[in-house]
């Protein structure tokens, strides 16, 4: 679906079905140099158990209009005009990595989510700076430090449970397709975003964070003080995976964000 979001063309994949504003709405945000499609099966499953489900395209990414946007507060503020150019006023949202953040400052900022699905996060969510310095450069071992820092050892050797899939060179295709600049923007946004925690701190709804064990780029240690700021927290951490989470067990990841969905509709019902 596109929109038209301060001016600029912006898409918003609604996965085949139309937005039924009489429907609860859940809303995925893609993390660094990536786009919509890393959420594909799990939007599937929502749209077909009674949700619109919709998968943004940040600013420069997928078929998104208009440079990236490096900063975080900047992104949540385009992600609120989008939400209204398709009409949904309120909404389960969840976010992976630098896409957690926008999330997390939409509803800190917004007040939009009922709840709020946390995969891959981190606070401060610091970046290194090898991996900055090359995606500065449009370096080519940005990506390749992404994609390998990225998995746990166990997607290395063909840990997928897909017959078929190949994790490592599917995600390091994708990365390829962004634009230049689009890692470093993104990454350079993620390491910025100071306000993370405070922010947590004045959110009220539901919230899960959902970690790999053996996540290498915000590992779970990372979460300890967010989860001490949050005032309705659950954590999910899924064992033998990394940071890409919805690649290396999508199924646990599945049934992590359907328990928050179905949590956040029992509330409503009450």
């Amino acid at each position: 679906m596109l929109l038209d979001v301060d001016h600029q063309g912006a898409y918003a994949s609604t996965f085949g079905h139309a937005v039924d504003p009489d429907k609860p709405s859940i809303v995925f945000v893609h993390g660094a140099a990536m786009d919509h499609t890393v959420w594909t099966l799990f939007a599937r499953y929502f749209s077909r158990h009674g949700y619109n489900a919709i998968g943004v395209d940040l600013p420069g990414h997928g078929r998104s209009e208009g440079p990236p946007l490096d900063r975080i507060e900047a992104l949540s503020q385009w992600l609120d005009q989008a939400l209204d150019g398709l009409g949904i006023e309120a909404a389960v949202v969840v976010g992976h990595s630098f896409g957690s953040l926008v999330a997390l400052e939409l509803a800190a900022s917004t007040g939009r989510a009922g709840g709020l699905g946390l995969v891959g996060i981190g606070l401060p969510m610091a970046v290194s700076e090898a991996l900055l310095d090359a995606a500065r450069a449009d370096n080519h071992d940005g990506f390749d430090m992404v994609n390998i820092w990225g998995h746990s050892p166990y997607a290395h050797i063909g840990g997928i449970s897909n017959p078929g899939m190949w994790m490592t060179g599917a995600q390091l295709r994708l990365l390829e397709r962004a634009g230049p600049g689009v890692l470093f923007s993104d990454l350079n946004a993620c390491n910025e975003y100071g306000d993370g925690l405070e922010r947590a701190a004045q959110l009220t709804c539901p919230t899960l964070l959902v970690l790999g064990e053996r996540d290498m780029m915000t590992p779970v240690r990372a979460t300890r003080e967010l989860a001490k700021r949050l005032t309705d927290c659950e954590i999910r951490i899924i064992p033998r995976c990394g940071h890409a989470l919805m690649s290396e067990r999508p199924n646990e990841v599945l049934d992590a964000l359907a328990a928050l969905a179905a949590r956040v509709a029992e509330g409503r019902a009450a």
